[in-house]
């Protein structure tokens, strides 16, 4: 059975107290700059950043620990609860080249998602079950010195496909990534890393190329993320089995990987549900790395790393074990980058989704794209899960790649169901084949998910198959040169309800 249907006030009941500041780390106000730290940009400043947090931590209620105009070299800095650190502005924390970061967890084998999931502690900051912990700025987080890969990046580069779970792999392909493995000792490829914990507060700072994630959030309740700007490598602000959480007001620019995206892995050991999460006003884009930062917005670069164009967008997936639930996503902007993605392949259960008040332009690959797989990357047993109980409206999305429709694809005997598309208008270059149109693209149901995977799709507007319960309502598509290829195609699609849509055939 499935839940109720997430409203604005669900989400904004569970998180009054998130959302209030902590006023006892008043208290005590402790400069970095007390404990030794130069901010001369040549220092090691970590050691005397962490001696300052380790004594507000130490006043009954915890304190403040404020980071003055300088540039602070580091290495790992490590969240105490009840502590607040505030980056004035002109303050930069620019992480250290080379090694000396805080040395990976030993979790064991990692078998159903990648190295940089999986850990936290190789972080510039991390903090491991804290509670009351608040980063504010106006200050900047600089990764400089943090990767962007980790073990299985050379894998990638070398076949284009994301490595299987070590259980799967071979002897041979488990040697080839033992050299990234052994690579990754004493770096850092995060900027923040939270596992687990509650009541946390990211606010008002910037943060520049910060390597394979900008924030890592895995199993965190009650988390406030607002007014941050982000420009940088990969991964901006990753929600992975988090509970309770708002992502407001932030600009997020990811040319080579998503800019905003929710998960639910098996990192922490177990199933973890992403549910009642709310990203709302925020814009997100895939602008040339750091012009986002420097107002030019340029768009010089052609292709990510995985050989479709640049990313830069809000998405559900792909690590899905726990599934999703009580999702809200509405008024944010997508500009030069990939569309929404809704993705659930690892046998978890996506229900109760609204995505609203949406705007996109200059759309690199699908503008919509609801997928249903079976990769089935998690513990013996993992089965075929779910997408059902979703609802897209007042969306509008210009200059889409013409060779991608809106896309929604389930598998044979496992449809997407229920989903509503209402008062949506989509415009597309146009430029479609007969044979094009004549396409009829495998369900490739391991594959991993993008709109991408299905080739040119048969059909320039939408294209719908192995669903039930799909509504349209209001949905004007349109196309700036013609297009052999039909507007809409369905196929195995059952109890279709369609009305105010001229181009519905």
């Amino acid at each position: 059975m499935s839940a109720a249907p997430i409203t604005r006030r669900d989400v904004g009941l569970g998180l009054i107290a998130t959302l209030l500041p902590f006023p006892a780390h008043a208290a005590a106000m402790i400069d970095v700059r007390h404990h030794g730290a130069k901010g001369d940009g040549t220092t090691l400043d970590s050691p005397a950043i962490n001696a300052a947090i380790a004594a507000a931590a130490a006043h009954p209620h915890g304190g403040t620990v404020v980071i003055p105009i300088g540039r602070y070299r580091c290495v790992s800095i490590r969240l105490r609860s009840r502590v607040t650190i505030m980056l004035a502005k002109g303050a930069i924390i620019e992480a250290a080249d080379g090694t000396g970061y805080d040395v990976p967890e030993d979790n064991g084998e990692q078998l159903y998602q990648d190295f940089g999931h999986s850990h936290w502690r190789n972080s510039l900051f991390w903090g491991d079950d804290v509670e009351q912990v608040a980063i504010l700025g106006p200050g900047l987080i600089h990764g400089k010195g943090l990767t962007r890969d980790g073990p299985g990046a050379r894998w990638k580069a070398q076949t284009g496909e994301r490595p299987l779970s070590m259980r799967q792999m071979s002897a041979a392909e488990i040697a080839r990534l033992e050299p990234d493995v052994a690579r990754m000792q004493g770096r850092g490829n995060k900027a923040i890393a939270l596992k687990n914990g509650r009541d946390i507060r990211l606010s008002g700072f910037t943060m520049r190329t910060c390597g394979h994630f900008a924030i890592l959030a895995t199993g965190t309740r009650g988390l406030h993320i607002a007014d941050l700007t982000i420009d940088t490598d990969r991964d901006g602000i990753d929600l992975d089995g988090v509970r309770d959480c708002v992502v407001e007001r932030c600009r997020v620019n990811t040319p080579n990987d998503d800019a905003i995206v929710v998960k639910s892995s098996f990192a922490l050991g177990r199933i973890a549900t992403a549910e009642n999460i709310t990203i709302r006003h925020c814009a997100v884009s895939g602008y040339d790395l750091g012009t986002l930062l420097d107002g030019s917005r340029r768009t010089t670069q052609a292709l990510a790393p995985d050989r479709d164009r640049p990313t830069g967008r809000i998405k559900l997936g792909t690590e899905s074990n726990g599934g999703y639930r009580n999702i809200l996503i509405e008024d944010c902007s997508f500009d030069h980058g990939r569309g929404l993605a809704l993705e659930t392949v690892d046998g978890g259960v996506m229900e109760n989704v609204i995505a609203q008040q949406l705007t996109m332009r200059d759309v690199t690959t699908a503008p919509l794209f609801l997928r249903l797989g079976d990769r089935r990357r998690g513990p013996a047993g993992t089965g075929i899960g779910a997408i059902r109980g979703v609802t897209l409206e007042a969306i509008e999305a210009t200059g889409i790649d013409p060779r991608f429709a809106a896309t929604i694809a389930g598998l044979p005997g496992h449809g997407i169901e229920d989903v509503t598309l209402r008062d949506i208008r989509l415009t597309y270059a146009g430029g479609g084949t007969a044979a094009d149109a004549a396409r009829r693209p495998e369900d490739l149901a391991s594959a991993y998910p993008e709109p991408s995977m299905f080739g040119v799709t048969p059909a320039w507007g939408l294209w719908v198959r192995h669903a039930r319960g799909l509504t349209v309502h209001g949905l004007d598509l349109a196309t700036a040169t013609p297009d052999a290829r039909p507007p809409v195609r369905v196929e195995d699609v059952a109890n279709v309800r369609v009305s105010d849509t001229p181009l519905w055939v």
